[in-house]
């Protein structure tokens, strides 16, 4: 696989240098979430576990000892330098850092806080050598303007710490952020007028993207060429069967309810979403992200990264 990473010049420290797009012979990145694996591995056992399974890549998603959500990060240079030894000696790379915080809190001292969270979480990317973060918008669904506000002040203080690390940045429209669905997520995205600011879009999360409708070559198209990551696990539709197919108590609570599963445990259209992605020559990073079933959890990463490779390593179809 072409490296389409290249190290900083001698004398600008340490990490990847990043280009604004990956060139268009580039492969598709594989990687796999470890989710499953946080109770029971540290992340230099991940990194051999993800070996193991035969993933090139590993998006480390939030974990309490390194990072979690809304809470300032708790790794030191010596699990930083634990993780890198793992990642030299089996070869996986950390592709990318899932950190979530409150960059979008109405709460301007919250606020404040979550900004806090994020310099020192770039600085363990920085350290671990990995290239680009992926995150959410986070804020208040019940709050948008506002939280639409605080999160163009906090990218304001950010975006300086960001290229000062060399460091690309790819975010998503989670259940319960501010904006939740595919378009307007990709509207905020692109206000930011940075060409190492892209999107990335959660196939499992797009029946809350799309309120039901799983539209997903529109919502593909319509991110187009910010598209720099993508999510892959299924899901089933909310808002299917008049809505029974989840069943939360008490009616109306204020709650967005989604799964993580292997592909064909869902309603996803897959073959729709796997050809709409080769439509845009999608060539970022697709992270394999399945939660909760970590009783076949190597099976299954198995499983997903047959069927991703071979979905992602075809060509677009022929113009007409």
């Amino acid at each position: 696989m072409q490296d389409a990473w290249k190290r900083r010049p001698a004398g600008h420290g340490t990490g990847y240098l990043i280009p604004n797009r990956v060139k268009k012979d580039a492969m598709v990145k594989i990687a796999l979430d470890p989710a499953m694996y946080h109770a029971t591995m540290s992340v230099a056992g991940e990194l051999r576990k993800a070996a193991d399974l035969g993933y090139e890549y590993l998006e480390l998603s939030p974990r309490a000892d390194w990072f979690f959500w809304h809470r300032y990060p708790k790794a030191d240079d010596a699990m930083i330098a634990e993780a890198s030894q793992a990642v030299k000696e089996t070869g996986v790379r950390i592709s990318s850092l899932v950190p979530v915080f409150g960059w979008s809190a109405p709460d301007e001292q919250e606020r404040q806080a979550q900004v806090r969270n994020w310099k020192r979480l770039l600085e363990i990317a920085d350290g671990l050598e990995c290239p680009v973060i992926m995150t959410e918008l986070s804020g208040d669904p019940n709050q948008p303007l506002k939280s639409e506000h605080a999160f163009y002040h906090s990218m304001e203080e950010l975006i300086p710490v960001f290229e000062r690390y060399d460091l690309r940045l790819n975010i998503e429209a989670h259940p319960y952020d501010f904006a939740e669905r595919n378009d307007d997520a990709v509207q905020i995205v692109r206000g930011l007028n940075r060409p190492w600011i892209n999107y990335c879009f959660c196939i499992p999360h797009a029946f809350h993207l799309s309120d039901g409708a799983g539209d997903m070559r529109a919502m593909i198209a319509y991110a187009g060429a910010k598209l720099g990551h993508v999510h892959v696990a299924d899901c089933y539709n909310h808002r299917a069967n008049v809505g029974n197919r989840y069943i939360v108590n008490p009616p109306g609570v204020d709650a967005r309810v989604h799964q993580h599963n292997e592909i064909g445990n869902g309603d996803i259209d897959w073959d729709e979403t796997f050809a709409a992605l080769r439509d845009v020559s999608f060539d970022g990073i697709a992270a394999v992200c399945v939660f909760g079933w970590e009783e076949d959890a190597d099976a299954i990463h198995r499983r997903m990264l047959e069927r991703v490779t071979a979905e992602l390593a075809r060509p677009a179809r022929e113009p007409r």
